[in-house]
Order: structure tokens, then C-alpha cells, then sequence
């Protein structure tokens, strides 16, 4: 998978777009645990907009236990793509 110095900038684009609060609006009614293709297919079924599929495919590849799990991950997603911005701004 991609990195986000690897997408030109897309995954912090991406996550700026995206709250915990909306990925799990299109997770509602999925049974935890689920791996990370099942919360995928989920939220396609469930009508995501790419912003959200773009975050939920970021996943690390392991169970989610519940919403919580899902939203520690999310933090890390977001966390990497600030860190990899300010990096990059940086080097002006």
C-alpha cells in the first residue's frame, strides 16, 4: 500500500475531509469483530463517498474489535498524514 509521501498528498487530503464520526455512519450495523475487508465492503454497501472508502482502504490489515478500534486507527491515519504534510511544507 501506499504511503502518503507515495499518494502526492492525497491520504492528508483525504483525512482532512473525513471525522471518525462519518466513517462510522457508513459502518453502522456491521458485526465486530470484522477485519478490515469487511469494513470496506461494508461501507461500500452502505454508499461511502470515495473520501471515506480512501481512509477505510488505509486500514491496517488486522480485526477490529468495535467503533473504538476503528477510531484508534483512524487517529493513526490522520496523525501519519499531519506528520507527512508538515514535512513536506517544511522543506522550504
Amino acid at each position: 500500500m501506499a504511503t502518503p509521501q507515495q499518494k502526492g498528498g492525497r491520504a492528508s487530503m483525504e483525512s482532512a475531509k473525513v471525522s471518525a464520526a462519518k466513517i462510522q455512519v457508513y459502518l453502522k450495523g456491521i458485526d465486530y469483530p470484522a477485519d478490515k475487508n469487511e469494513l470496506v465492503d461494508h461501507a461500500e454497501e452502505n454508499g461511502a463517498p470515495d473520501e471515506v472508502m480512501a481512509i477505510l482502504r488505509q486500514l491496517a490489515d488486522k480485526q477490529y474489535t468495535s467503533p473504538a478500534d476503528v477510531e484508534k486507527e483512524f487517529g493513526r491515519i490522520k496523525s501519519a498524514a499531519r506528520e507527512s504534510e508538515f514535512a513536506t511544507s517544511g522543506t522550504m
